[in-house]
C-alpha cells in the first residue's frame, strides 16, 4: 500500500473518531439536558445499613436481590464508591453534612452533627429551606432527633412507636424463646429465622409506612426528599424463614482468607467485640467456629434478601404511584462489614470490606446507565445532589460532585478518596490502598499498603517493601495534603 493510501486511511479513522466522540458527548449532552427539562425533582434516598458489595451487580451472583438488581439495571452503580468513615452514626453525618470526619469530628456510632459540626447545614436543611418537603423514615441519622428541625415532620421509626421498656430494642427478636433470654440478661442470639410475616420485624414496618408517605406524595406539588433507612443485615442477623431458605446451607463456603494479612500492623488487628456481645459467640480471643461462622453468613445473606425485597416493594410503589418519572432514586450502603475475611467479623477497620460499599444513583429520564469505575467517597453526595438541583451549595461542602459520571460512566473519578477509622488515615487511588496510624505527636506509627490491581483481598502490606518506598512517599503526601485542608 503506497503512502498516499495510508494517509488517507489514517486521516478516515481520525474523522471516524472524531464523529464518534463527537455522537457520544451529543449523547450526553443530550442526557443532561433531558433531565434538566424536568420539573424540580423529588429525591428517594434509599439508605441499608452494614451493606457489603456482595450483591448481582458487583459480580455475587449467590445473593438473591432481584429488586436490588433490577434497581441496579436503571442506574449508573458505582462500582468504587468509599465511605469516609465505616461507622453507621459517623459515616450518616459525614454523609448529610458533606463534611470530612477527622480525630476529633464524626468518629464513632453515636456521632451527631449538631454536636460535632454544630454549624453546618445539613442536607435536609437545605432541601427544606429550598421549598422540599423531608421526611426521614427508619434509621437515616443514628439519633432520630438529630438536627431535627431540617425534617418537615418528625422522623419516625418503629422502634420509637413501642412504650418503654417494651420489646427488645435494636435487636427485635421475634421467637419467644429469644425474648425471654433477652429480657433475662440483656443479650440474646447472633441470629433469627422467624416464620413471620416481613412487617413482624421493623424492616418491613418502615416499608409499610414510606408506601403510605409516597401515597401522600402522589397529588403533591411540593417536591419531597423522602429517606428510607433500613436496619438489616445489620446485627443480630435477623429475618423472616423465607428469606433464609433462599440459601442452601449446604452450599455455603466460609471466606478464602480467613488469616490476617502478611505483614499485619498490630493497629490493624481487631477484636470484634460487637459480634461477641451476642449469645453463643465465643469471647476474646477464640476465634469463630466454622459452624456459626456459616450460620452466621446464612443470616447476614437472609438479611440481604429481605432489605431486597423491602427495596423491591418501595420501588414499586414509587412506580405504580406514577411519582418515579421525576424522582432521583439513591441507594447506598453506610459502610461495609467483614463475614470471616482476615478473622474479623465486624466493621471498625481501614480495611477494604470496610469502607467499601454499594453507591447507585438513577436519574428521571436518564439514559445512561450501567457501571462506572471511577474513584468517588460519601463524602460527594451531598455536593452531586446540589449540583443536580441548581442550588446554591454551603461552603461547608468538602466533597466534589460526581453527576459527570452520571452522565458518562468513563467520565473520571477522583484520584483518591479518604476514608478513615480512630487513628488511621486511609488513601484510596485506582491501583493502592495506603493506611496510615498516626501517634499523638504526629508522627506516622504504622503502615498498611496494599496494590488493589493484583491483591484486593488485602492480604499482602506491601508498606515495607523497599520495591514500594516511592509509592509509600508520593501517597503520604498526598494523604498528608488532604489531612492540613480538612
Amino acid at each position: 500500500m503506497n503512502s498516499i493510501a495510508i494517509k488517507m486511511i489514517n486521516r478516515m479513522s481520525m474523522v471516524a473518531l472524531s464523529l464518534l466522540g463527537f455522537f457520544l458527548c451529543a449523547a450526553n449532552v443530550a442526557a443532561m439536558d433531558n433531565f434538566k427539562s424536568l420539573e424540580q425533582p423529588n429525591i428517594l434516598f434509599i439508605l441499608v445499613d452494614d451493606l457489603r458489595t456482595e450483591l448481582p451487580v458487583y459480580g455475587k451472583d449467590h445473593i438473591v436481590a432481584p429488586n436490588i438488581d433490577r434497581l441496579a439495571k436503571e442506574s449508573v452503580v458505582f462500582q468504587n464508591a468509599y465511605v469516609n468513615v465505616p461507622v453507621c452514626g459517623a459515616s450518616r453525618a459525614s454523609m448529610m453534612t458533606g463534611i470530612r470526619p477527622t480525630e476529633s469530628r464524626f468518629v464513632g456510632y453515636q456521632a451527631r452533627i449538631d454536636e460535632d459540626a454544630p454549624n453546618a447545614i445539613p442536607l435536609f436543611s437545605l432541601l427544606k429551606d429550598n421549598g422540599y418537603f423531608t421526611q426521614s423514615i427508619g434509621k437515616v441519622m443514628h439519633f432520630p432527633d438529630d438536627s431535627k428541625d431540617g425534617w418537615s415532620v418528625a422522623t419516625w421509626h418503629p422502634r420509637l412507636a413501642l412504650a418503654r421498656g417494651k420489646g427488645t430494642g435494636h435487636r427485635n427478636y421475634q421467637l419467644e424463646e429469644n425474648i425471654r433470654l433477652f429480657k433475662k440478661n440483656r443479650k440474646g442470639p447472633a441470629y433469627e429465622s422467624a416464620d413471620v410475616p416481613d412487617n413482624a420485624y421493623y424492616d418491613g414496618q418502615i416499608t409499610d409506612y414510606a408506601i403510605e408517605a409516597l401515597e401522600q406524595f402522589k397529588n403533591a406539588e411540593q417536591p419531597f426528599f423522602l429517606t428510607v433507612g433500613f436496619l438489616k443485615p445489620h446485627l443480630p442477623f435477623n429475618a423472616p424463614k423465607r428469606y433464609w431458605d433462599l440459601y442452601d446451607p449446604a452450599k455455603l463456603a466460609l471466606s478464602d482468607n480467613p488469616f490476617l494479612a502478611k505483614g499485619l500492623p498490630k493497629q490493624a488487628n481487631h477484636n470484634w467485640g460487637e459480634m461477641r456481645k451476642y449469645v453463643g459467640v465465643p469471647k476474646s480471643p477464640e476465634l469463630m467456629p466454622d459452624e456459626l461462622a456459616l450460620k452466621l453468613m446464612h443470616g447476614y445473606y437472609a438479611g440481604v434478601s429481605y432489605i431486597d425485597a423491602q427495596v423491591g416493594k418501595v420501588m414499586d410503589a414509587l412506580r405504580t404511584k406514577g411519582l418515579d418519572k421525576n424522582t432521583i432514586v439513591v441507594f447506598a450502603g453506610d459502610h461495609g462489614f467483614f463475614l470471616g475475611e482476615h478473622g474479623f467479623w465486624a466493621k471498625h477497620s481501614p480495611f477494604d470490606l470496610a469502607t467499601h460499599t454499594p453507591l447507585m444513583v438513577k436519574l428521571p429520564g436518564n439514559k445512561v446507565r450501567g457501571n462506572t469505575d471511577g474513584l468517588v467517597e460519601f463524602v460527594d453526595i451531598y455536593s452531586t445532589l446540589v449540583d443536580l438541583l441548581g442550588i446554591e451549595p454551603p461552603a461547608q461542602l468538602q466533597g466534589s460532585s460526581f453527576a459527570a459520571l452520571l452522565h458518562d460512566l468513563q467520565a473520571p473519578g477522583k484520584q483518591a478518596v479518604y476514608p478513615r477509622w480512630q487513628k488511621g488515615e486511609v488513601i484510596k487511588t485506582e491501583k493502592y490502598a495506603m493506611t496510615e496510624w498516626y501517634g499523638n505527636k504526629g508522627g506516622v506509627q504504622a503502615r498498611m499498603l496494599y496494590d488493589h490491581s493484583n491483591d484486593r483481598a488485602e492480604n499482602n502490606n506491601l508498606a515495607n517493601d523497599p520495591a514500594h518506598k516511592k509509592t509509600v512517599d508520593a501517597l503520604h503526601q498526598k494523604l498528608k495534603t488532604m489531612m492540613e485542608n480538612r
